[in-house]
Formats: C-alpha cells, structure tokens, sequence
C-alpha cells in the first residue's frame, strides 16, 4: 500500500513538472516567430492580384529570413482570403490581430474592403498596410494616431494623373466618367471632379454601373451623346471588360483612360480584342529593362514559384512591387522599433529611410502628415498586349 501511495506521489510530481515545462513553453512557443498577416482577395475576379501580393510579400519575407528575420526571429506570413467582401474582411483582419497576434496586417485589394478594415487597425493600434486598394479615404481617414499606411496608388493622384494623361495623349475638351458604384468609384468621382476643375475642363457626364452588369450600352450611350470625347473608367476586371464590349457592340471607338483596375486579372480574355485599347495606370512594370533590384527579384519568383515562364505569368506586376517595397518598409519599422508593439513600429515608420525599393528609392516613405511612400511622379500608363502588361511611351 505504502509504494503505491509513494509512486502515486511521484506520478502527480511528475505530472506537475510536466504542466509546468508546457506551461512555460508555451509563451516562448507562441512567440518562436514574427507573424504577420495578409486580408486579400485571393479567389474571385481579382485572384491574379490577390496571387501577385502574396508572391511579392513571399519573396521578400524570404529575403528578410535568409538575413536574421526581424528581432532574432524568423518571420512568417498568415493569408486570409476576403473574397472582395467587406464583411469577411473585418472579421479576417480581427481574427488575425485577436487569434494569431500578428504584429501588422497587410492589405488586399478592394478598397470598401479596406475602409472596413481601417477603424479596427486604428482601434487596435496595429499598423496596416496598404500595398493595392487606392481609395483616398484609406490613409487620409482623420485618425488622432493613424496606424494605416500604404505602398500603392491614391485615386486622388490618380485622377490627377489619369487627366494629365489624356490631355498629353489625346488633347481631351469634354470627357466622360464611366464608374463602379462603390465606394471607390464615390472617391474617384470626389478626384477626377477636381483634378477637372483645376485644369477647367468640362465634363460630359458621370455614369454609373454595377459589378454584374453585362450591358452598359445605357449608360455609354448617354455619355456619346452628351459628346464625350475621352472615358475615364473605373472599376475591376470584369465590369471594365463589361464597358470594352459594350463599346465593341455600340461600335463607339473612344479612348479609354483608366484605373488600375483592368491590371487585376484576366482582362484580355475577358475584353476581347479591343482590350489593348484601354489605357491604364500602374506603379511598376516587370516588362522591358530591369533595374538590377528588378532583376533579382524576377529571378527570385521564377525560382519560387515554377509555374512562371513568362512576363504574363507575373501579371499584375504593380501588386508584387508594391507588396514587395511594403513588407521591406514594415520590416525596417520592426527593426528600428525592437518591438512588436503598435505603437512603437508606428513611430518607427517614420523614421525610416533611405530606402532602395523596387519601385523607387524611397528617400523617407513616410511622414505623420503623409502615410502614402508612393505620388503621381511614380505613375506609368500600359496596357495589355496578349495577356502581358506593357508600357506605353508617355
């Protein structure tokens, strides 16, 4: 009797050794790593852009490895895929923080996506980023301590752009707005109105359409005969390839100057023939000559992901450039903060720099008065030529 109370004795010892050898495991476990997390669409219209920002934030997490990670630690990346709906959004970008802890978010591609992320990064106070959605609203959201900041376009500078453009290219005197129904669409209208105003040019009109329309003959028709001479068109993959044959059926040729939008998916399959025509405006291109950077890191993703080939294998470049400088950014901010605290790597994004980025060199990407690394000086107009994304002479 005695040895079995004895041995009993030593089972719950044991047993209270054991639990406390996990329980003191577990912190360091939960924090082996430097995790930080990805809200995108990666299935959809727009899945190509929801691939390249993963490849871009992939290759250079693995750049940031193969040199230490971040604090001694590795770094590792949670996707979560938003499926361009608000909501899921939310709930990602909260599970993300909440659950797994992530030290910064990165975000995708929709921008009523990213408004809905926007309150809860700054209620939180973990820094998001932004590397595609370009609604203004995103980064210039009125937050005492604003934790959103972005490597991508702002439809502001944009629309700037977007008139400049047909003003040099097509010596425009009355054009037409053709725009999704959305919030991004509200803030391309709020920019493109402006940039107008600036440059006193009129505009024939401001038509709106929705993502599942097939047909915007209506719409196109009203803006040809209000006498458009140059559209503006915003909007994603689908509905933009929507527009080129409405146009194809109402054998309207009329330039298309538009938003990135076309650059998100399969847009010449989609829009047919007359998809060359349209005109659009991205922050990088992989096609022609390379910087050195541009060159590595071409290499890098052939050598990652073996499915790419060719140029068009790597369509939208814009979303791996611009992922690929952002979690470069995000890095030196952990680095210089040597925290995983909000807070301290929000202080730390602005005080970094200079840095040599695939898109530019980033002399100081960001400060407290403007949380946008990119302007309209890093814009270029494409378009697409058998599925490749090529530039235009400007």
């Amino acid at each position: 009797m005695h040895a079995h109370v004895h041995f009993l004795h030593i089972v719950r010892h044991l047993a209270i050794a054991v639990a406390a050898l996990i329980a003191a495991a577990l912190p360091a476990a939960a924090q082996d790593t430097v995790k930080l997390g990805l809200v995108a669409a990666i299935s959809g219209q727009s899945a190509k852009s929801g691939e390249a920002i993963v490849r871009g934030l992939s290759v250079a997490l693995d750049e940031i490895n193969a040199k230490g990670g971040l604090l001694g630690k590795k770094v590792e990346l949670i996707v979560r895929d938003d499926e361009s709906n608000p909501a899921k959004g939310a709930v990602a970008a909260r599970e993300l923080v909440q659950r797994e802890k992530v030290a910064a978010l990165f975000g995708g591609l929709d921008t009523p996506v990213s408004l809905a992320i926007v309150p809860f990064a700054n209620q939180s106070k973990v820094p998001f980023m932004g590397v595609w959605a370009a609604g203004t609203p995103i980064t210039r959201n009125g937050a005492a301590e604003n934790y959103v900041f972005r490597v991508s376009a702002v439809d502001e500078l944009v629309d700037k752009a977007l008139v400049d453009y047909s003003i040099k290219k097509y010596q425009v005197k009355k054009p037409g707005m053709i725009l999704i129904n959305n919030p991004w669409g509200e803030s391309n209208e709020k920019g493109l109105r402006a940039a107008l105003a600036a440059k006193n040019i009129p505009f024939a009109g401001i038509e709106k359409f929705e993502t599942n329309d097939v047909d915007v003959v209506p719409q196109l028709t009203r803006l040809k005969e209000a006498g458009a001479d140059v559209l503006y068109l915003v909007a994603n993959v689908a509905p933009s390839s929507q527009v080129v044959k409405s146009l194809d059926r109402m054998g309207w040729n009329v330039p298309i100057v538009s938003h990135w939008g076309p650059a998100g998916g399969r847009f010449s399959e989609l829009a047919g023939p007359s998809a060359a025509k349209v005109h659009f405006v991205q922050t990088y291109s992989l096609s022609g000559k390379l910087s050195p950077k541009g060159d590595t890191v071409l290499a890098a993703l052939k050598a990652k992901y073996p499915a790419i080939k060719t140029l068009a294998d790597v369509t939208p470049a814009v979303g791996i450039a611009n992922a690929y400088d952002a979690m470069h950014l995000t890095g030196l901010a952990i680095a210089k903060a040597g925290s995983l605290q909000g807070p301290k790597i929000r202080e730390a994004f602005y005080a970094i720099g200079p840095y040599e980025g695939l898109i530019k060199t980033y002399a100081r990407p960001f400060t407290s008065d403007n949380q946008d690394a990119l302007s309209e000086n890093d814009y270029i107009f494409t378009h697409f030529v058998d599925g490749e994304i090529l530039r235009l002479a400007h």
